[in-house]
């Protein structure tokens, strides 16, 4: 089964790396499922989520800008497996030609499936396996300033 996701914010937090290690968290099914990504990954996706506009465009506004321009949109992304630590993700796209509608699916990092998905507001679904693995009560989650989340 799959779940609507949000993300609920960005952070920082720990892991075997140690501290410092960004973070976004997406709750979904009532859980939060915390997934690492690197820096640029998090700016971007803040970005997205404070609607703040770069001076150039970075990458994620680029493959939307492109998408767009070929004819195509983005229908849902989702974060569909979790395998030895790593996340998996898909994009589910559409393109219509010649009145025929097209469906694709792109293998994405959870992290560009996000970015994206937060630039063109479409859903974020989360697999049920995903969430048994990685998700945990929200209470577990600090999020007073951005501070440690405590992972």
């Amino acid at each position: 089964m799959e779940h609507d996701a949000t993300v609920e914010g960005i952070g920082v937090g720990v892991s075997e790396e140690g501290a410092g290690t960004p973070v976004v968290l997406l709750r979904a099914r009532e859980e939060i499922v915390p997934i690492f990504v690197s820096t640029d990954q998090a700016q971007s996706m803040q970005l997205a989520l404070s609607g703040e506009p770069f001076e150039r465009p970075l990458t994620h506004d680029l493959m939307v800008e492109m998408i767009t321009e070929f004819g195509s949109a983005i229908d849902r992304v989702r974060i569909d497996d979790l395998a030895d630590g790593t996340f998996y993700g898909k994009i589910d796209a559409e393109q219509y030609t010649e009145d025929r509608r097209k469906d694709m699916v792109f293998d994405a990092r959870p992290s560009d499936a996000i970015a994206v998905a937060l630039r063109v507001e479409c859903p974020i679904i989360v697999s049920d396996e995903v969430i048994d693995e990685a998700g945990r009560p929200p209470e577990q989650f600090d999020h007073e300033g951005g501070e440690d989340l405590g992972l």
